[in-house]
């Protein structure tokens, strides 16, 4: 089915729509549909990452509907013709439809503590609208995401199997991950004792998932609902933090610019208590910078297991025969930072 068929499957005020593809997206395929004068974005998700799309569609559905009707300026869905939040063609393909959110802009990186703040904001704020949330129980998509003592079981069988011959070209980065397996027990521990309960998390939070008023610079609302799903609170801020406090990509080479930038750290925790304002507890409030340090672990270790297993789960550059190394160098700096910040 091709994209302008899919927008007419939805609920538009005209059957005469424009469509144009959006740039952007690193998972799903996205398009520009312009219908009786008003702007939407279509997707059509990735079942290849998203192989239970049905799970996913209902996740965003319950939490659009439950947000939107809190929020004015939330994510909401627009529904098929036949009254459904989604769409499945004949073929098999999942669509969606959102309408697209006037005068906002994303960013990749944060230009400003206010910019950071902002965005930590909005996702602080998320969290507080769905604290209410008293619906079925979210699916979980991805079992085990933040299961950071899992991640690092499976970075130990990658380098026991080594697979590609690679073990001897990160010994110094396994040892280090390996000697800070303390750490990743760190938010499931304080989940175990009570001091972190489950809450409805966003799962990718970075400032790219936020909207910014083009104009004010406020945060206006989270996007990329597909990883909602029931988790921890500190794992959204962790990384958040992860995401936005270095100025350097997560793929820097150049370690001497893996630096935290401390003021735009403040302005991240200052965001995100004050968006979640009184839903967290003071043992999750406590948990923020601890969050910062397992997330970056955690995202450490995905990077190196990726590496050992020959590069199977993150796309590379085909000059970078290191690259998943050098990610895993990156964060592993990151992680040192945080840990001196």
């Amino acid at each position: 089915m091709s994209a302008a068929e899919a927008a007419r499957a939805f609920a538009l005020p005209s059957d005469d729509v424009a469509v144009s593809p959006l740039g952007g997206g690193h998972i799903n395929a996205s398009w520009i549909v312009t219908a009786g004068g008003a702007r939407y974005v279509l997707q059509r998700l990735n079942t290849h990452v998203f192989p239970r799309p049905d799970l996913v569609m209902e996740n965003v559905a319950r939490v659009t509907a439950f947000t939107s009707a809190r929020d004015a300026r939330a994510l909401r869905l627009v529904p098929s013709r036949d009254g459904t939040p989604w769409h499945v063609d004949a073929s098999g393909g999942w669509w969606r439809l959102f309408p697209f959110v006037e005068g906002t802009v994303t960013r990749e990186t944060a230009r400003s503590p206010d910019e950071a703040y902002e965005a930590a904001r909005a996702f602080g704020r998320f969290q507080r609208l769905l604290g209410a949330y008293d619906g079925p129980r979210l699916h979980e998509t991805i079992p085990g995401f933040h299961d950071t003592p899992r991640r690092i079981a499976a970075l130990e069988r990658a380098a026991s199997r080594d697979v590609v011959g690679r073990l001897a070209a990160c010994r110094s980065e396994l040892d280090a991950l390996l000697g800070r397996r303390a750490l990743g027990h760190a938010l499931l521990d304080a989940h175990a004792r009570g001091d972190a309960p489950e809450r409805v998390t966003h799962n990718d939070a970075k400032l790219a998932n936020v909207l910014l008023d083009a104009r004010t610079g406020e945060g206006v609302c989270v996007v990329d609902l597909d990883t909602v799903m029931p988790g921890l609170s500190p794992y959204d801020y962790g990384d958040l933090a992860r995401s936005t406090a270095s100025a350097a990509p997560e793929d820097e080479i150049d370690l001497a610019r893996v630096v935290v930038r401390r003021d735009v750290l403040r302005a991240l925790a200052a965001g995100f208590l004050d968006g979640t304002g009184d839903l967290l507890g003071a043992a999750e409030r406590g948990l923020l910078a601890t969050a910062a340090q397992v997330i970056t672990y955690e995202q450490a270790a995905r990077f190196l297991t990726d590496f050992l297993d020959g590069d199977a789960y993150y796309r590379v550059a085909v000059d970078r025969p290191l690259h998943n190394l050098e990610r895993a160098r990156a964060q592993l700096r990151l992680l040192t930072a945080f840990e001196q910040a």
